[in-house]
């Protein structure tokens, strides 16, 4: 099975300019989770969603990429029956003219 979490957006804080540490800005999740589905045992796309927010909330992380590594860390540790995980973190207001992502795939 699949779970697809498409533009799950609030904020946070981010990054590593002096502004980012101070105030918190808009984040926007994309997350496709492939996981073994048996009878009865599913992912609750709800838990998932809360665990992203929470942990990017109380974090505060300076680079995406170490936000990125810390959740996989995370779902993989709280969902076993997960397979692969596809995700991208987007800091969608840090520039002006463009929006910024980072994304990755485990396992590789």
């Amino acid at each position: 099975m699949t779970i697809h979490i498409e533009d799950l957006k609030f904020q946070c804080v981010i990054g590593i300019l002096d502004f980012e540490r101070v105030t918190p800005q808009d984040v926007i999740i994309n997350l496709t989770l492939d996981y073994e589905y048996k009878k009865d045992e599913f992912i609750n796309y709800a838990e998932v969603v809360d665990l992203i927010k929470n942990e990017m909330i109380s974090n505060q992380y300076f680079l995406i990429e170490d936000a990125l590594n810390n959740l996989i860390t995370k779902l993989v540790n709280n969902f076993s029956s997960i397979q692969k995980i596809d995700l991208k973190i987007t800091k969608p207001a840090i520039l002006r003219d463009a929006k910024v992502s980072v994304s990755t795939i485990f396992p590789l």
